[in-house]
């Protein structure tokens, strides 16, 4: 895989700087989103889908998984594995967005934003996946 942003700059000595820089990115973005599992879960209980059992279990233990996915991701011995474990995380998330846009589980949110969230989990999933070599 070329990396996210290889089809804007081409250089390869630009664009191996600029993939490490992604993945410390995308790593630091995932370890702050789980951490705030912990720092907020009321946050996210409002969000989990009513038919999926023990909502505070679901939320520690995706806080633990983005934590440790997101660390992962600044080790080469881990990058491409925490980059598999990430897009499995992102899909199953995907239960939550897509539960969200049925009536009564909106929470209030416009409808265009719900479907903006789908479509930023698979932009995302594109993100973790162009950087797996």
């Amino acid at each position: 895989m070329k990396g996210f942003f290889y089809w804007v700059i081409k250089k390869p000595y630009f664009y191996k700087k600029m993939n490490v820089i992604q993945l410390y990115i995308m790593g630091i973005i995932y370890i702050v989103l789980g951490v705030f599992h912990f720092t907020s879960p009321e946050f996210y209980k409002p969000l989990m889908p009513k038919f999926l059992p023990a909502h505070a279990a679901l939320i520690f233990w995706s806080g633990i998984a983005e934590i440790v996915l997101g660390a992962a991701v600044f080790f080469p011995a881990t990058k491409n594995l925490a980059l598999w474990g990430i897009i499995a995380m992102l899909a199953v998330f995907l239960i939550v967005h897509i539960n969200m846009l049925f009536p009564g589980n909106q929470l209030g949110m416009p409808i265009w934003a719900l479907w903006l969230r789908i479509a930023l989990q698979f932009l995302l999933i594109y993100w973790a996946y162009s950087n797996i070599n």
